[in-house]
């Protein structure tokens, strides 16, 4: 049959027009708003994880500030392989060519360049059949039914169409906690007096001091006969950077950190003859507080922030002579060779179910909540607060000692809201605890974190809030994460998943060390076990007690399994009867599979047989569940 060329057209133009309605309006399991350093990696594993996922990433790139704010040097978690982070450095490692080849700059033991990090998260991207990941698409607004999200609206800034996106999780990770805002869920903005958290930081009061944002740049060096220097800036004045390194220090008591100006560009060194320029001392930090600013009002800050990086590549070139560094041409996709976006430590912070602080950080086991239990992301970085440009901020902030950590699961789900998640620096934490927590491994983390519970939601059919804690930190250990924050065993390790899972149960615990910029936790897995102190560790779970005296020997250790068994199960993990005869029976048998050796029930057991016998036996990490705070729900205690 025959029809005329008006009606064929008339049906082009409603097919079209139903596809252009169909990608305005669409639904999904998981929604995550922001493809930052935590929305990539929360987007990748939720669909790693088998939900249906969404990124909704303003810019065209992925990455957030390791990538799109030119940030490309990871601080910390050098030593904690975890997850996607691991991952990550992985790709990076095969890019470049190996470790010693991304240790270019004094800052960072990886540094890279930006293209190749936005590169590598959208191979992953890639590679996940249920992700989808939508560009250019502006936050505009979230929708809800009384306290619950169920989704949010964009505006895609390619078409200046609106876009609405339905999901059964939405996950904020946009920079500044827009979702969370818009959403009117309570959060915090700035500082909170000592006297409030019970930091021991002296915090007089609290306040709205944010930590100052830098516009991040990259440049590259176009030969020793080549001269890049910029148009002289308006407004320039080199005593506005007077003190940012030996060479050009008025008074000696203005230098901000003593190193000269190679040193000074050698702190961000790139591959490729490339330096990324984020100075925090009197270089192009600057105060800027934007989470409370309009759109409009943004912009203008953004401008300001890029005249003072501007003004800074230009002393860098005429007063200590860089005249062949200029902006490198082959980075960043946008007009003025500058980053896509600023790069801002802090934003608003969630009320969530718990709140983390440096106390957490610092005696993990010694807090009325016991949080470590509850660990789904690990961060090894001093609290590093950046209060230079903001003389009324406390300036004592910078670089202050802890030992490795763990960041609570509850700090990523509000108090009072369903249906959101939170992925990136607006998590539950103090203010002074963002000062480590704010760093790309640990907001990687957090983001991988919060992508696996968002997954296991949908799956479970439950609100985030009631996903048990062991089910998402064992999805993350299979996932190859830490929740245990050692030093000392790798993910390679053959006992690895057993000792992190035994250590999130308090039986066990670690030994925090601040050292340097790497701060360490140390579980000693071939260390003896004192009995005396065992057996207060182990309260929760049972009253047994021992006969010895000093150091617990096996055949004590299989009487500990008993006892928990005894008061807490019927039959052993595998039906074995759980008196200890039967325990030993079933440890013999299992002493060389679980890749132990020298079964002799008279010899002390070091911690790392302990905690693979406890794992096999009796496996007290799922043996008793825990709220958010930490607590065991039916101890014995």
């Amino acid at each position: 049959m025959n029809r005329p060329k008006s009606y064929s057209l008339i049906m082009l133009l409603l097919i079209l027009s139903f596809g252009s309605r169909a990608q305005r309006h669409l639904r999904t399991d998981v929604l995550v708003v922001g493809g930052g350093t935590g929305g990539s990696a929360a987007g990748i594993q939720a669909a790693r994880s088998g939900a249906r996922t969404v990124i909704a990433e303003q810019t065209t790139w992925l990455g957030g500030m390791l990538s799109a704010a030119g940030v490309s040097a990871f601080d910390g978690n050098h030593n904690m392989p975890s997850g996607i982070w691991s991952q990550f450095r992985n790709e990076l490692y095969k890019v470049y060519g190996g470790p010693s080849k991304v240790a270019t700059g004094w800052v960072s033991n990886t540094l890279f360049e930006p293209h190749v990090g936005d590169s590598i998260l959208k191979r992953f991207a890639a590679a996940e059949k249920r992700l989808t990941v939508r560009y250019n698409l502006l936050f505009t607004g979230a929708i809800m039914k009384g306290k619950r999200m169920k989704g949010a609206r964009f505006r895609d800034e390619a078409t200046g169409r609106k876009v609405t996106i339905r999901a059964q999780q939405v996950i904020d990770a946009t920079e500044l906690g827009d979702v969370i805002a818009h959403a009117g869920i309570p959060s915090d903005i700035g500082m909170e007096a000592s006297a409030m958290t019970g930091e021991k930081v002296n915090v007089p009061s609290t306040n709205d001091i944010i930590q100052d944002m830098t516009f991040a740049a990259v440049l590259k060096d176009f030969g020793p006969g080549a001269d890049c220097t910029l148009v002289r800036p308006a407004g320039y004045d080199p005593m506005e950077f007077d003190g940012c390194c030996n060479e050009f220090c008025s008074t000696p008591d203005k230098l901000t950190t003593n190193v000269d100006a190679r040193q000074m560009l050698d702190y961000g060194r790139l591959p490729n003859d490339k330096y990324m320029i984020n100075w925090p001392g009197k270089g192009n930090d600057i105060y800027l507080n934007m989470v409370v600013m309009s759109p409009a009002e943004r912009a203008q800050a953004v401008a300001l922030a890029k005249a003072k990086t501007i003004r800074f590549i230009y002393f860098l070139q005429t007063q200590t002579g860089f005249r062949n560094l200029g902006l490198a041409v082959d980075e960043f996709p946008t007009l003025d060779r500058l980053p896509l976006i600023p790069y801002h430590r802090e934003s608003r912070r969630l009320r969530g179910l718990v709140r983390f602080n440096l106390n957490h950080i610092a005696e993990p086991y010694s807090q009325t909540e016991a949080l470590y239990r509850t660990g789904i992301a690990v961060g090894d970085y001093p609290v590093d607060h950046h209060h230079r440009e903001n003389l009324n901020a406390p300036q004592h902030l910078g670089f202050y000692p802890v030992p490795s950590f763990n960041l609570p699961l509850g700090a990523l789900i509000p108090a009072g809201y369903d249906g959101i998640i939170a992925a990136e620096k607006n998590i539950s934490v103090s203010n002074v605890a963002n000062g480590t927590t704010r760093l790309q491994p640990c907001v990687m983390l957090t983001g991988q974190a919060a992508g696996m519970l968002a997954a296991l939601s949908v799956a479970s059919g439950m609100q985030a809030r009631m996903v048990p804690v062991r089910k998402v930190q064992s999805a993350l250990i299979e996932a190859g994460a830490y929740i245990m924050p050692y030093y000392d065993v790798k993910p390679d390790h053959p006992h690895f998943a057993a000792i992190q899972r035994i250590g999130a149960t308090g039986i066990l615990k670690g030994k925090g060390e601040p050292y340097q910029w790497a701060n360490r936790t140390w579980f000693h897995p071939d260390s003896l076990i004192r009995i005396t102190e065992i057996l207060k560790d182990v309260r929760d779970f049972t009253d047994v007690s021992l006969k010895g005296q000093d150091w617990l020997s096996v055949g004590e250790a299989i009487e500990l399994a008993s006892g928990i068994a005894s008061a807490r199960i019927a039959k052993a993990k595998d039906g074995t009867i759980t008196d200890p005869a039967g325990i030993a029976r079933k440890a013999g048998a299992g002493w060389a599979a679980w890749g132990l050796t020298d079964f002799n029930t008279s010899r002390p057991i070091t911690k790392r047989e302990l905690a693979v016998l406890l794992d096999e036996t009796v496996d007290p990490f799922n043996l008793l569940q825990t709220d958010h705070k930490g607590f065991y729900i039916n101890s014995i205690k």
